[in-house]
């Protein structure tokens, strides 16, 4: 009995290594046990950055970089969603607006239709809709409305100079008690001379403001002023800022 024992014994041990005869049958060895997975190692980097770097009255413009690919990074396009709030925010909850990128992997976002004078807070997620968990950025704050507007209409030009006629109007709810408009020439232009206000800039930042008679501007009302420009080609628009 004792060597009986000690010949199964045997056999057993020999069937889990391979295959082996117990009284002339072969028997299968036991299958392999499956191979162990484990999550790939990310390096430890920020799979995608953003921040602002630019705003309107109306819109917000966010610069990202996706700095690594999928399983450890994202995707693009990267769609920026806007909170009113940090909470809301650190919770992805209640977007107030998003916008979506374009196919590059570093570009900017601009999200629009905002409220002047307003903070928000951005949060970034991918074309699969993984919801970036490190970036939070804010708060960022739209550009205050402007108190007016300036437009320039070229109504004749030469070789040698144009003449603009520009019409500055009152955007806000208020009166408006004086206003100047400020620009960037797209050339060498220079103001050779200006009617009904009064330059008050320099040749590299040309401004002028209002001459005294046409400071004063109900909401909505509007004043126009006149300017006689010297250049070697006159360009096709300008465009103007106006404020106080």
């Amino acid at each position: 009995m004792i060597h009986k024992f000690g010949v199964l014994l045997a056999a057993a041990t020999v069937a889990v290594t391979g295959w082996a005869t117990i009284a002339g049958a072969t028997v299968p060895a036991a299958a392999p046990a499956p191979a162990q997975t484990s999550p790939p190692a990310c390096p430890p980097v920020l799979p995608i950055n953003g921040l602002v770097t630019a705003s309107t009255a109306t819109s917000l413009t966010v610069t990202y970089s996706i700095m690594l690919s999928p399983p450890c990074g994202y995707d693009p396009p990267i769609t920026v969603s806007l909170f009113a709030s940090r909470t809301d925010a650190e919770q992805w909850r209640d977007p107030v607006a998003t916008a979506v990128s374009g196919p590059q992997r570093y570009g900017t976002v601009t999200v629009t239709g905002l409220t002047p004078d307003t903070e928000y807070w951005f949060r970034l997620s991918d074309v699969e809709g993984r919801q970036d968990r490190y970036v939070l950025g804010g708060p960022a704050r739209t550009a205050a409305q402007p108190v007016c507007t300036a437009t320039a209409t070229i109504t004749s030009a030469w070789d040698g100079g144009f003449v603009a006629s520009v019409t500055v109007r009152n955007t806000a709810a208020e009166r408006l008690d004086g206003w100047r408009v400020w620009w960037r020439w797209p050339g060498d232009e220079r103001i050779q001379t200006a009617w009904n206000a009064v330059p008050d800039g320099t040749a590299a930042e040309p401004a002028v403001r209002d001459a005294g008679h046409n400071a004063t501007l109900p909401p909505g009302g509007s004043a126009t002023f006149g300017l006689l420009v010297t250049t070697s080609a006159a360009p096709a628009t300008v465009a103007l800022s106006c404020g106080r």
